[in-house]
């Protein structure tokens, strides 16, 4: 679905989602319960599944904005800087004084590469309907809708009801897994999930493609338009109304592998914003991921669209 006639200053991208400070300390190996050990290296770096889409589309030349809440009480200026600095639109987020941010604290394990994380959601876990609605007029502006689960559904709802009575596309990246209501799968356009997370929405074994086929007509039997499954190093398999399509990504040597899906995520609506057709949409998104996996870090790790050259 696309609009005509947008203003030129009207993001492309509006992306509904989470933001994060990622607080990550290195030690040679992880903790055992009670003992203390000294780290190598601690760094703090913005994060979210909804920040790291913003800026993965912003990256590939997406005019963006995100619509979220952010807890101010402390790195909240931090947060918005950092979106900021990478030409993301933050009318649409609701700043709370009184609330912290989402903070994860990450422990990783230099020898071997093993993490742990506990997540606290802060400020993302009170993202309103109401807080959505008072954007609707970027989301109506925009050409594609982009959300995670790491907001509370009825915020998503509200703004796919939006987007869809504007005729905007709608991208739903279901990660964290969580159980959805199919009045919001009818209002998904493409329901963006890896292996795991679609094992747990529809039920079923995903041991090869066919049964991941199978897995993903599930979802579209209860209302998504096209389901997409990414795949890792396999690349993805899209799943719609012409049949299935397996797309490979290109092989490359993967340092970190971590914020690969989001950076996909930013790609694929970059490509629909653009009015790319599924199958080039999808490669966009697969580019940019191939890159993003060949380097460390997650958001500093997301390419440039000059960068993309002949990966699509």
């Amino acid at each position: 679905m696309q609009q005509q006639g947008l203003d030129a200053r009207s993001p492309q991208v509006v992306v509904i989602g989470s933001i994060n400070m990622d607080m990550v300390a290195r030690s040679a190996r992880l903790p055992a319960p009670g003992e203390t050990l000294v780290g190598e290296a601690f760094d703090m770096a913005p994060g979210g599944k909804g920040a790291n889409q913003a800026v993965a589309a912003a990256r590939l030349c997406a005019r963006t904005a995100f619509v979220g809440r952010l807890g101010t009480r402390l790195h909240g200026a931090d947060l918005l800087e950092a979106l900021g600095r990478e030409g993301v639109d933050c009318a649409g987020v609701v700043a709370d004084p009184q609330a912290l941010p989402g903070i994860a604290v990450i422990m990783v394990a230099s020898e071997g590469g093993e993490n742990s994380i506990v997540y606290v959601p802060g400020s993302n876990a009170m993202l309103s309907p109401e807080d959505v609605q008072a954007a609707a007029g970027l989301l109506q502006a925009a050409r594609v809708v982009v959300a995670q689960l790491e907001v509370p559904l009825p915020a998503i709802a509200r703004g796919f009801a939006l987007a869809r009575a504007a005729g905007v596309a709608t991208v739903l990246n279901a990660a964290p897994a969580l159980a959805l209501a199919d009045t919001l799968l009818a209002q998904t356009d493409w329901l963006v999930l890896n292996e795991t997370e679609l094992a747990e929405l529809a039920g079923a074994p995903v041991a090869d493609l066919a049964q991941i086929a199978l897995a993903a007509e599930r979802l579209r039997a209860r209302g998504a338009t096209r389901v997409l499954v990414t795949l890792g190093a396999q690349g993805a398999l899209l799943c719609d109304a012409a049949g299935t399509q397996h797309l490979p990504a290109q092989v490359v040597d993967a340092v970190d592998t971590v914020g690969a899906g989001d950076t996909f995520v930013g790609g694929l609506a970059t490509g629909l914003a653009e009015g790319m057709e599924a199958t080039p949409a999808v490669q966009l998104g697969l580019a940019a991921a191939t890159l993003a996996v060949s380097r460390s870090g997650v958001q500093s790790a997301m390419p440039r669209r000059s960068e993309i050259g002949s990966l699509t």
